[in-house]
Protein backbone atom coordinates (compact mmCIF):
# COMPACT_ATOMS: atom_id res chain seq x y z
CA UNK A 1 0.00 0.00 0.00
CA UNK A 2 1.48 3.37 -0.96
CA UNK A 3 0.59 6.62 0.73
CA UNK A 4 0.37 9.66 -1.49
CA UNK A 5 1.57 12.90 0.17
CA UNK A 6 -1.04 15.61 0.64
CA UNK A 7 -0.82 18.77 -1.41
CA UNK A 8 0.43 21.75 0.67
CA UNK A 9 -2.89 23.60 0.41
CA UNK A 10 -4.78 20.46 1.44
CA UNK A 11 -2.63 20.14 4.58
CA UNK A 12 -3.19 23.79 5.53
CA UNK A 13 -6.93 23.47 4.84
CA UNK A 14 -7.08 20.35 7.02
CA UNK A 15 -5.19 22.07 9.85
CA UNK A 16 -7.42 25.14 9.73
CA UNK A 17 -10.53 22.96 9.51
CA UNK A 18 -9.34 20.98 12.52
CA UNK A 19 -8.86 24.20 14.42
CA UNK A 20 -12.41 25.22 13.52
CA UNK A 21 -13.90 21.99 14.84
CA UNK A 22 -11.51 21.14 17.66
CA UNK A 23 -12.24 20.53 21.32
CA UNK A 24 -12.43 23.16 24.03
CA UNK A 25 -10.78 22.81 27.45
CA UNK A 26 -10.35 24.82 30.61
CA UNK A 27 -8.37 27.96 29.93
CA UNK A 28 -7.50 31.40 31.23
CA UNK A 29 -8.45 34.82 29.95
CA UNK A 30 -5.57 36.95 28.65
CA UNK A 31 -5.55 38.67 32.06
CA UNK A 32 -4.89 35.32 33.74
CA UNK A 33 -8.26 34.66 35.43
CA UNK A 34 -9.07 30.94 35.29
CA UNK A 35 -12.11 29.81 33.36
CA UNK A 36 -13.62 26.35 33.66
CA UNK A 37 -15.30 24.70 30.71
CA UNK A 38 -15.32 25.84 27.12
CA UNK A 39 -15.20 29.55 26.32
CA UNK A 40 -18.12 30.76 24.23
CA UNK A 41 -17.49 32.11 20.76
CA UNK A 42 -18.06 35.86 20.78
CA UNK A 43 -17.21 37.82 17.60
CA UNK A 44 -16.82 40.99 19.72
CA UNK A 45 -13.73 39.40 21.34
CA UNK A 46 -12.04 39.49 17.91
CA UNK A 47 -12.82 43.15 17.08
CA UNK A 48 -9.39 44.40 18.16
CA UNK A 49 -7.70 42.08 15.64
CA UNK A 50 -9.50 43.63 12.66
CA UNK A 51 -7.93 47.04 13.22
CA UNK A 52 -4.82 47.91 11.27
CA UNK A 53 -1.60 48.68 13.08
CA UNK A 54 2.10 49.22 12.59
CA UNK A 55 3.31 45.93 14.07
CA UNK A 56 4.61 42.97 12.07
CA UNK A 57 5.65 39.38 12.67
CA UNK A 58 8.58 38.10 10.61
CA UNK A 59 8.92 34.35 10.87
CA UNK A 60 11.48 31.75 9.96
CA UNK A 61 11.11 27.97 10.09
CA UNK A 62 14.25 26.23 11.36
CA UNK A 63 12.60 23.24 13.04
CA UNK A 64 14.74 20.12 13.52
CA UNK A 65 13.62 16.94 15.27
CA UNK A 66 15.61 13.70 15.54
CA UNK A 67 18.22 15.17 13.19
CA UNK A 68 15.62 15.85 10.50
CA UNK A 69 15.04 19.35 9.15
CA UNK A 70 11.44 20.38 8.56
CA UNK A 71 10.19 22.85 5.94
CA UNK A 72 6.98 24.85 5.50
CA UNK A 73 4.18 22.98 3.77
CA UNK A 74 2.24 25.99 2.47
CA UNK A 75 1.11 29.03 4.41
CA UNK A 76 1.45 30.35 7.94
CA UNK A 77 -1.74 31.17 9.84
CA UNK A 78 -2.22 33.88 12.46
CA UNK A 79 -5.18 33.64 14.86
CA UNK A 80 -6.12 36.32 17.42
CA UNK A 81 -5.78 35.30 21.07
CA UNK A 82 -9.28 35.46 22.60
CA UNK A 83 -10.83 33.43 25.43
CA UNK A 84 -12.43 31.22 22.76
CA UNK A 85 -9.29 30.57 20.68
CA UNK A 86 -7.16 30.16 23.81
CA UNK A 87 -9.43 27.33 25.01
CA UNK A 88 -9.33 25.66 21.60
CA UNK A 89 -5.56 25.95 21.24
CA UNK A 90 -4.96 24.54 24.70
CA UNK A 91 -6.84 21.42 23.61
CA UNK A 92 -5.39 21.27 20.11
CA UNK A 93 -1.76 21.73 21.08
CA UNK A 94 -1.65 20.98 24.82
CA UNK A 95 -0.30 24.50 25.40
CA UNK A 96 -1.14 28.11 24.70
CA UNK A 97 2.53 29.10 24.38
CA UNK A 98 4.28 26.76 21.94
CA UNK A 99 3.99 23.25 20.54
CA UNK A 100 4.83 20.85 17.71
CA UNK A 101 1.98 18.39 17.17
CA UNK A 102 1.33 15.89 14.37
CA UNK A 103 -1.35 17.26 12.04
CA UNK A 104 -3.26 13.97 12.38
CA UNK A 105 -3.57 14.52 16.14
CA UNK A 106 -4.90 18.05 15.59
CA UNK A 107 -7.44 16.80 13.03
CA UNK A 108 -8.61 14.02 15.36
CA UNK A 109 -9.87 16.41 18.02
CA UNK A 110 -13.47 17.65 18.10
CA UNK A 111 -15.42 20.46 19.76
CA UNK A 112 -18.87 20.58 21.25
CA UNK A 113 -19.59 23.89 19.44
CA UNK A 114 -18.67 22.90 15.89
CA UNK A 115 -20.78 25.71 14.38
CA UNK A 116 -18.65 28.50 15.88
CA UNK A 117 -16.60 29.88 13.02
CA UNK A 118 -13.68 32.14 13.80
CA UNK A 119 -11.82 31.48 10.54
CA UNK A 120 -12.86 34.88 9.15
CA UNK A 121 -10.50 36.41 11.73
CA UNK A 122 -7.54 34.19 10.79
CA UNK A 123 -4.82 35.74 8.63
CA UNK A 124 -2.75 33.69 6.21
CA UNK A 125 0.56 34.40 4.48
CA UNK A 126 2.64 32.19 2.20
CA UNK A 127 5.71 30.54 3.67
CA UNK A 128 8.38 30.65 0.97
CA UNK A 129 11.95 29.49 1.52
CA UNK A 130 11.15 28.97 5.18
CA UNK A 131 10.07 32.60 5.73
CA UNK A 132 6.79 34.48 6.13
CA UNK A 133 5.65 37.95 7.21
CA UNK A 134 2.45 39.37 8.68
CA UNK A 135 2.31 43.17 8.58
CA UNK A 136 -0.18 45.90 9.43
CA UNK A 137 -0.99 44.20 12.74
CA UNK A 138 -2.55 45.89 15.78
CA UNK A 139 -1.07 45.34 19.22
CA UNK A 140 -2.27 42.13 20.83
CA UNK A 141 -1.74 38.42 21.35
CA UNK A 142 -1.70 36.01 18.41
CA UNK A 143 -1.36 32.28 17.77
CA UNK A 144 1.03 31.55 14.92
CA UNK A 145 0.47 28.21 13.16
CA UNK A 146 2.80 26.75 10.54
CA UNK A 147 2.40 23.26 9.05
CA UNK A 148 5.78 21.64 8.32
CA UNK A 149 7.08 18.32 7.06
CA UNK A 150 10.26 16.48 6.27
CA UNK A 151 10.54 14.01 3.41
CA UNK A 152 7.55 11.69 3.12
CA UNK A 153 6.74 11.78 6.82
CA UNK A 154 3.39 12.99 8.10
CA UNK A 155 3.21 16.75 8.64
CA UNK A 156 3.56 18.47 11.99
CA UNK A 157 1.91 21.72 13.01
CA UNK A 158 4.11 24.22 14.83
CA UNK A 159 2.30 26.66 17.11
CA UNK A 160 3.68 29.66 18.98
CA UNK A 161 1.95 32.48 20.84
CA UNK A 162 3.30 35.90 19.87
CA UNK A 163 2.59 39.38 21.27
CA UNK A 164 2.74 42.50 19.12
CA UNK A 165 3.33 45.75 20.98
CA UNK A 166 4.22 49.33 20.14
CA UNK A 167 4.15 48.90 16.38
CA UNK A 168 7.40 46.89 16.43
CA UNK A 169 8.51 43.99 14.26
CA UNK A 170 8.61 40.71 16.18
CA UNK A 171 11.08 38.14 14.86
CA UNK A 172 10.04 34.52 15.46
CA UNK A 173 12.00 31.36 14.74
CA UNK A 174 10.03 28.13 14.85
Amino acid sequence: MSIRPLAPRAVLAAVLAAAAVSACAPTTYPGGAPVSGPAAFNPADFAWSERSGQAAIEGRVAYVQDGKTYACVASAGLTPDTPYTRARFRTLYGSTERAAVPAAVVRARTVPDANANYTGFVRSEPCANGRFRFSGLPDGGWFLIVPVRTGDEAPLVLMRRVDTRGGRVVNVTL
